[in-house]
């Protein structure tokens, strides 16, 4: 067995794509991942061989230049690069989930004008649905957009904007009572916005304000920032869709797409974990041989390279669920909680083999210990996956009669 994590049925194209990016990850991505890790450094380098790749515009259809492929083939895709350092994850996945939006929900203007410069990369996408007092509850937005002739208002406060200042388009969730009185349901007055600006930090265009950057414990190098809306003028026609009151939807078929990508991620990080794991107990001796010989540390990598493949096995059904044009909000909620739980269970158990090294910062395994933790909120806590899980089960096995 050569590599863990392996994904049966996949295309001759889908396997050289993989190939590919897992070179990539290999040379590029893992041996400079920890020192700029360190020095909360945005990878630029990374980022434009990325692009040179044409990784930004994977799922994004031919017809605007993009590479047409699934959903599958980009959490396959994201799980390498995942593997090599987290942080690049999250710069594409965010473009992601706009592109995504804008292939299912946008108006053809939209479409047109958007999606062929995104799968160059030349526009980077980000999206903003929490604020600071929000949460997981999204029906509690207090941002607002009020209509002023052909253009809205826009004024309010998000929170935990991935790509915030790199981004040039942000898609942006707010109330907008237009058309839905007073007492109608929340998730019935919320719109998205395409906001388009320069990148970088302070005002980035007249009314919107991206503040620097919030100092993470991990996932750095990655920009996660505030957005300030203070007067925000933004044409009719950047409403996604083209009408008001469908942002609640529209969000959450993106944040879907989300949940399939942080499972991806988690998969990537447990890989890394356990090839780190088993790589230092081969090498480390106690009592006379190396500690993989210990019973202890062989049940420790039993459970991890089971705990690795199991998560993997439930993405790639929430990826092919989701491909299929099925509702896969079940599966992808299933997929986030168990790799991000296992993503978590498996560092931790890399560390404890690394013993005291792994508290050290010249070992890789530090930094994976301060990032699985991100994947356990991010897109949606534990208890909200277990939620949703637990509602659609009701749906499936409700009781007749």
């Amino acid at each position: 067995m050569a590599r863990l994590a392996q994904t049966a049925g996949l295309t001759d194209v889908q396997q050289e794509i993989l190939k590919t990016v897992r070179e990539f990850v290999d040379k590029e991505i893992i041996p400079v991942a920890t020192a700029l890790e360190h020095r909360d450094e945005y990878p630029q380098e990374i980022v434009d061989g990325l692009k040179e790749l044409g990784l930004f515009g994977l799922m994004i259809p031919e017809e605007y230049g993009g590479l047409g492929e699934s959903l599958l083939t980009y959490a396959l895709c994201v799980e390498e690069i995942a593997r090599g350092w987290m942080s690049v994850s999250g710069i594409i996945n965010t473009h992601f989930i706009v592109a995504y939006m804008l292939k299912q929900h946008g108006t053809q203007e939209q479409k047109d004008h958007f999606l062929p410069r995104m799968a160059l990369g030349e526009v980077r996408g980000a999206f903003s649905m929490s604020e600071p007092g929000l949460g997981s509850d999204v029906s509690a937005i207090t941002s607002k957009a009020v209509r002023d002739g052909e253009e809205y208002v826009l004024n309010g406060q998000k929170m935990w904007l991935t790509n915030g200042g790199s981004s040039t388009l942000v898609a942006v969730l707010v109330r907008s009572d237009e058309g839905h009185p007073e007492g109608s349901a929340p998730h019935k007055s919320m719109t998205t916005f395409l906001v388009e600006k320069e990148p970088g930090f302070g005002e980035v265009r007249p009314g919107l304000t991206i503040p620097g950057k919030i100092d993470k414990m991990g996932y750095k190098g990655v920009d996660t920032t505030e957005l300030i809306m203070d007067g925000l003028r933004i044409p009719a026609n950047r409403v996604l869709g083209g009408v008001t009151g469908r942002g609640f939807y529209q969000m959450m078929d993106g944040v879907e797409v989300g949940r399939v990508n942080v499972a991806a991620r988690g998969c990537g990080v447990a890989q890394r974990a356990f090839e780190l794991g088993v790589s230092y107990a081969q090498q480390r001796h106690t009592f006379g041989k190396p500690i993989a010989q210990h019973q202890a540390i062989q049940f420790k990598l039993a459970e991890m390279a089971t705990k690795v493949e199991a998560a993997h096995a439930m993405m790639v059904n929430a990826a092919r669920k989701k491909d299929s044009g099925e509702r896969n909000d079940l599966e992808a909620g299933m997929a986030k909680y168990l790799a991000s739980e296992y993503c978590k269970e498996v560092v931790e158990d890399a560390f404890r083999i690394h013993g005291g090294y792994g508290f050290s910062k010249e070992y890789e395994i530090e930094r994976l210990y301060r990032e699985a933790p991100m994947l356990l909120i991010g897109e949606g806590t534990a208890e909200i996956q277990k939620m949703i899980i637990g509602r659609r089960l009701l749906e499936e096995y409700r009781l007749q009669g």
